[in-house]
């Protein structure tokens, strides 16, 4: 195990989440948000009820209000944000970076200015430091309960990537290391996308046999992408692939399925919304997982009616919906 601080940046339910688990671990964190009202409900109750209720926070864990303050003299930053502000969050810590620095990013989805992945956006707004991706099946509510998770760490940086084994790897959260970043954020980014089809589908009530078809045929899309953009075949039928696709897709502790089962049962989109109450990225990627898969030439036909689902190009009526996903399985 490594005893060196960690700063995360981002106190949503997963960057607690992993708070929560490395300072049961024995280290000690440091967590910031860019919404100060999270740090100063942490700091005053000790927990972070609005995510997630009755789990304490362990004295280990450091709320900093101030940026500066929470990466100051820390080697690893662990960046937890909504992808729409991952750029401004690398741009706001970039002047506190020292050469030491390495960013490992927990975050998944598509820069929306550019359309980049979001290696590439770090490459671009810090330069060449280190960097990993975490990725995986893993609900932010079970691993801050302590249940058993396992996930994938990918860099091109055989140093990082075997000293982050050594910090996140134990019995309940185990630790698959890989080189293929490309493919790991893929299946990452795709994957919520995919799992708003199944939520759909569920939600008119098209069954399991449907889920399941959806499930294959968006692992197809995903590997299609993936593939073309550089990614690894392997890494698509691994957990940052299948498996975070199946859980995303099949569980409904999971915001994008959700939210595609209230389109499926009538509601609109702001009422789902409205009523999941958190960040959805599948309806954020959406179109830019389209807008890429079209700028490389690759078919993704369940990515494509997502995105004119929740863009409001097509509305979400039972008869011509339920047309719509038979045509997707033929």
């Amino acid at each position: 195990m490594i005893n060196k601080d960690i700063a995360i940046l981002g106190a949503g339910s997963w960057g607690t989440a992993l708070a929560l688990y490395l300072a049961r671990q024995g280290q000690t964190v440091r967590i910031w948000s860019i919404d100060t009202s999270e740090i100063e409900a942490m700091l005053l109750e000790k927990a972070h009820h609005r995510y997630l209720p009755g789990i304490p926070l362990p004295d280990s864990i450091h709320p900093h209000r101030n940026l500066a303050e929470t990466v100051k003299e820390v080697d690893d930053i662990l960046v937890v944000v909504p992808s729409i502000g991952f750029r401004q969050t690398l741009t706001l810590v970039k002047p506190f970076l020292h050469p030491r620095t390495r960013i490992i990013c927990a975050t998944k989805g598509i820069d929306a200015e550019t359309g980049q992945l979001l290696n590439q956006v770090a490459d671009d707004v810090i330069g060449q430091h280190p960097y990993a991706v975490l990725s995986g099946p893993s609900f932010a509510r079970e691993v801050a309960a302590g249940l058993p998770a396992a996930v994938v760490i990918a860099s091109r940086d055989a140093q990082f990537l075997s000293e982050l084994k050594q910090r996140f790897h134990s019995d309940i959260f185990a630790i698959h290391p890989s080189h293929d970043i490309i493919g790991v954020e893929v299946g990452g980014v795709v994957k919520n996308v995919i799992a708003i089809a199944t939520g759909i589908a569920d939600g008119l009530g098209l069954g399991t046999n449907t889920r399941s078809a959806l499930i294959t045929l968006g692992l197809a899309e995903i590997t299609q992408l993936g593939s073309k953009l550089g990614g690894k075949a392997e890494t698509f039928l691994g957990l940052s692939g299948l498996g975070d696709l199946i859980l995303t897709c099949s569980d409904d502790q999971s915001r994008n399925r959700r939210l595609g089962l209230h389109l499926g049962k009538g509601a609109s989109i702001s009422q789902a919304e409205t009523e999941i109450g958190q960040v959805i990225e599948g309806k954020r990627n959406a179109e830019l997982v389209a807008q890429l898969a079209k700028q490389h030439d690759v078919h993704m036909p369940i990515c494509e009616m997502v995105w004119r689902v929740v863009s409001g190009d097509i509305e979400v009526k039972a008869g011509e919906i339920r047309k719509m996903i038979l045509g997707l399985l033929g």
